[in-house]
């Protein structure tokens, strides 16, 4: 017996296959690409990821056995809104994730809201990312079709739907609504008032790990699985890959390295102190029964892979992940034994926690004619490194202190920036073995839905596992105790430099 697990991302959907132990038997990664018709537009066709998940599942379950794939666990990225029209068809291009269209009508909830009341009510401080501003715009904007909507679905949800099961939404991800609250667990009465609406407009909320329904003939030959095969809701990718290296209780923080990279914890209680609305952390349901996750999060790979984009010939294509890995293992051996010399403040793409300052820009300083790039490298690996220390620094005030952070993703990759990460936030870093934790994660929901295990608990023990540990280097803390000082000094001035010298926007 076999679990998949499918995880669908903003622009790849990736399957793995894992046996009940955990272990990985076969895992497919189909790509697709957002379109932008617009600045600040980002959309995509909703049978985009229908289409991937279908060509993952049936790609995955060619190379099996038929009927040894029990069940299939859907996760996903939040925030993505699709409207459905009365007989489940989409209505338009699904507003994504990262979508920053609904400016206004995020700065209106707020202001009618309440930034502090809204976020003890769902958890979040308003953005544009999320659906209810997306839906106000809708409205304004596209109102013929905002009326012919009757269900304003997430991924999954729509997902579901086309395959002849309920649209249902898991805790974890109807919380990315802004709409849901979180204590209560249900959808917020206050906020579909105030915005007109009513619940069956939206997906229906249920416990992460709930078996939406058995695949009809239609559908599993659509995916390739036996009929009858169990479909079982997964939830946010971040509370997924948080249960797939373990991080279900407090006392640990899971770490994901990416373009992006995230820091989580997991909690009895949502952290919606007035310290932690400064920081503006994200604090929702966790896809653990009764329990919450906090998450925080700001711009990291990118500076790598802008650095090693701008080293390459002028007229090179760009380079393979393949190609760029061995390029980037090339620079760890140039990168000097002591610290670079170099602040290197990472914030290409703005700032996420705690600001969310769009205007924020990256900075290198104390370059010299001696400089080299292997210095250059060591340093954005320095300034990654420095800022997740001040994330796990809030998340030791804002929650409990811990001393042990679960990672995955392909930033693990560098042994050089796993070490400066230990050693700056003063932590111990475990590297798991499985690099696709929110697949495994979803695994872990499926097992035990399918009664294979009796809890997320004794899953976790049986199908997680770690590879390597790196312990804080202490003679690199004290040579960093400074160099993180003058970085936090560093964001300080360039945040008020910023602020004076912001572009107007023009009416």
């Amino acid at each position: 017996m076999s679990l998949l697990a499918i995880d669908i991302g903003s622009s790849r959907c990736k399957g793995v296959l894992f046996s009940s132990s955990g272990e990985t038997l076969a895992q497919c990664t189909h790509s697709y690409a957002p379109e932008f018709p617009q600045p600040s537009f980002a959309e995509m066709k909703p049978d985009a990821f229908l289409d991937a998940v279908t060509v993952v599942s049936r790609s995955i379950c060619g190379s099996q056995r038929e009927g040894t794939i029990e069940a299939v666990c859907l996760s996903s990225h939040g925030e993505t809104l699709i409207p459905v029209g009365s007989a489940g068809a989409p209505l338009r291009s699904a507003i994504l994730n990262i979508d920053t269209r609904a400016s206004e009508e995020a700065a209106w909830c707020e202001q009618q809201i309440g930034r502090k009341h809204l976020f003890e009510l769902t958890g979040h401080t308003s953005h544009t990312m999320y659906p209810v501003p997306k839906l106000l715009w809708l409205r304004k904007h596209e109102p013929e079709l905002f009326q012919a909507g009757t269900r304003f679905l997430g991924v999954i949800s729509y997902i579901l739907l086309r395959l002849g099961l309920p649209p249902y939404i898991d805790y974890s991800l109807a919380s990315r609504f802004m709409a849901f609250d979180i204590r209560q667990k249900c959808w917020s009465d206050e906020i579909l008032s105030l915005i007109g609406m009513e619940k069956d407009s939206f997906p229906v909320p249920v416990l992460a790990g709930t078996i939406a329904g058995k695949l009809s003939h239609e559908a599993a030959r659509q995916l390739r699985l036996s009929a009858g095969a169990l479909m079982i809701v997964g939830g946010h990718d971040q509370a997924c890959g948080a249960v797939g290296v373990g991080v279900i209780t407090s006392g640990k923080v899971f770490d994901s390295i990416g373009t992006y990279e995230s820091i989580a914890a997991t909690s009895d209680e949502p952290q919606i102190s007035e310290e932690a609305l400064d920081y503006s952390l994200n604090t929702y349901c966790h896809v653990i029964p009764d329990k919450y996750i906090t998450l925080a999060y700001f711009p990291a790979g990118i500076m790598i892979h802008w650095f090693s984009d701008l080293l390459r010939p002028p007229n090179a294509d760009g380079l393979s992940s393949e190609a760029e890995e061995a390029y980037l293992s090339a620079l760890e051996l140039l990168a000097p034994e002591q610290p670079s010399g170099l602040q290197v403040v990472p914030h290409l793409i703005g700032t996420c926690n705690p600001d969310f300052n769009p205007n924020a820009r990256g900075a290198i300083l104390g370059l010299t004619a001696s400089s080299q790039r292997g210095d250059i490298y060591k340093g954005i690996l320095e300034g990654i490194a420095c800022e997740l220390s001040v994330m796990t620094d809030i998340f030791g005030k804002i929650l409990s202190q811990f001393t042990d952070i679960y990672a995955t993703g392909g930033g693990t990759r560098s042994l050089l920036g796993m070490r400066l990460r230990s050693s700056i936030a003063e932590r111990r870093f475990h590297l798991m073995s499985c690099p696709e934790s929110v697949c495994l994660g979803g695994a872990i929901l499926a097992s035990v839905a399918v009664g294979q295990y009796p809890t997320i608990c004794e899953a976790v023990k049986q199908m997680v596992r770690e590879e390597k540990v790196f312990e804080p280097d202490r003679d690199l803390t004290r040579a960093y105790l400074p160099i993180k000082k003058q970085y936090v000094e560093l964001n300080s001035l360039l945040s008020r430099f910023e602020s004076r010298t912001a572009t107007p926007q023009m009416n």
